[in-house]
């Protein structure tokens, strides 16, 4: 299955207007953002645990990044609330669950050779950093080889540089309105810009929460 595979164009997605589709776990669903190849693919998706689902054991060939947006997400090693940001590189392994359900941000096959650190971060408890101009924000995540992971934080009135992203640059709102030039986007909302591409962010009234990755539309990953 191919879904949003031109990475060469910009994609603007409402999460909630994709449909739900089973996975092969009863109780665990995806809303798939972007896709390249079968069940085992280079994906972006929303996932959803329904209460006392949970997957088999299986190993991430190409690694897997989660954030936790809403529940309780449990593997063997241990819980991760809402707000709790993840990597699991190539080659691990675990049988994931969630007793109470979960909501995820998920991306798979998206690393990079001997990118193998594994993180976890509680994204509530973590400190934050001043960002490029007044208003902004930032908490790094990771960073690997030139693609760089962070969620920002827009005050109310913030606006940004007219930048360009050599590499791309990927964006899920997460909280508040996040604008540019080209529109308004409410949480919720996913975007892909590719790689050049040229904006101006800025928020209004509402400030705006972001989660971004930069760089790894130019990168080389593992593949499936």
């Amino acid at each position: 299955m191919n879904l949003n595979d031109d990475f060469s164009r910009r994609v603007v997605a409402p999460v909630s207007d994709a449909a739900w589709a089973p996975s092969p776990q009863p109780g665990v669903e995806r809303r798939m953002l972007d896709r390249v190849g079968g069940e085992v693919a280079r994906a972006t998706s929303v996932v959803r645990y329904a209460p006392n689902s949970r997957f088999e054991r299986h190993v991430h060939g190409g690694g897997e990044e989660i954030l936790v947006l809403e529940g309780v997400f449990s593997d063997e090693a241990g819980d991760y609330p809402a707000g709790t940001y993840l990597r699991n590189p190539p080659g691990s392994a675990h049988a994931p669950f969630s007793r109470e359900g979960c909501v995820l941000f998920v991306k798979l096959w998206q690393f990079a050779q001997g990118d193998l650190q594994t993180v976890r971060i509680d994204t509530l408890s973590e400190p934050w950093r001043a960002g490029l101009v007044p208003g902004l924000s930032v908490m790094p995540l990771h960073e690997f080889d030139g693609v760089s992971t962070a969620l920002v934080r827009w005050a109310p009135q913030t606006r940004f540089n007219t930048h360009t992203h050599p590499g791309g640059e990927e964006i899920f709102v997460l909280d508040g309105l996040f604008q540019d030039e080209a529109g308004n986007y409410p949480a919720g909302t996913w975007l892909r810009s590719p790689r050049w591409s040229r904006h101006t962010p800025f928020t209004g009234a509402q400030g705006a929460l972001i989660y971004v990755k930069v760089g790894h539309l130019g990168a080389k990953f593992l593949t499936p």
